[in-house]
């Protein structure tokens, strides 16, 4: 009984964390932070947030239901490979929402995040072709790594923020690991690459 409470746990934290969620989740945190991103006037957070949902959730969602109509797509994508394809659709959609966002005169650091989750997505496409690395924990390490970058680059200390957020990468990784969908090493690599690549990207540039 015990296991299988375990278990649903660890599928309900990987849905809601999920890849395609993390984006928007992001910018929720970053448009109600302490940043001065909080000033921003709501009809223009709304946009923002419906062009970052539609862009890094809606879409690659339809374009994952769409493939999965394909009898040689493996919906549960096992397999490193089977999500090549998913992510290079991922990254088109990304680029989308970065060119409407670039349209709106608001700070560039908006799009910068969008940027360096399209190349996380690149990097996800390139080590997948030899091996499975872990999307959930890239996804949730960029996050984090962005926030930090982002503190560090305005002289900011949003200690809840980024204790929350560590809260959920250990949850997320406990979650991945008790589905046996992936290995200690797998995980730990997918965090340090959306880590690192969002986090060197929002401080250097």
């Amino acid at each position: 009984m015990s296991n299988k409470i375990l278990t649903t746990s660890a599928r309900v934290t990987s849905i809601i964390f999920h890849p395609l969620l993390i984006p928007t989740l992001g910018f929720v945190l970053l448009l109600n932070s302490n940043f001065y991103f909080a000033l921003l006037p709501w009809s223009v957070k709304k946009f923002m947030l419906l062009t970052v949902f539609l862009s890094t959730c809606i879409l690659p969602a339809l374009s994952i239901l769409i493939l999965s109509m394909s009898p040689k797509f493996d919906l549960n994508m096992e397999k490193g490979t089977d999500r090549i394809l998913p992510m290079l659709l991922s990254s088109v959609f990304y680029y989308l929402g970065y060119l409407v966002l670039e349209r709106v005169q608001v700070y560039p650091v908006y799009n910068l995040f969008l940027i360096a989750a399209i190349l996380v997505q690149i990097s996800l496409i390139v080590v997948s072709l030899k091996w499975k690395i872990s999307a959930h924990s890239a996804a949730i390490g960029g996050l984090i790594g962005g926030v930090s970058a982002l503190s560090f680059r305005l002289q900011e200390n949003p200690v809840l923020i980024l204790s929350l957020l560590i809260l959920v990468a250990g949850l997320v990784a406990t979650s991945r690991l008790i589905l046996l969908k992936h290995t200690n090493s797998q995980v730990y690599a997918g965090f340090m690459l959306g880590f690192l690549i969002i986090g060197l990207i929002v401080v250097f540039i």
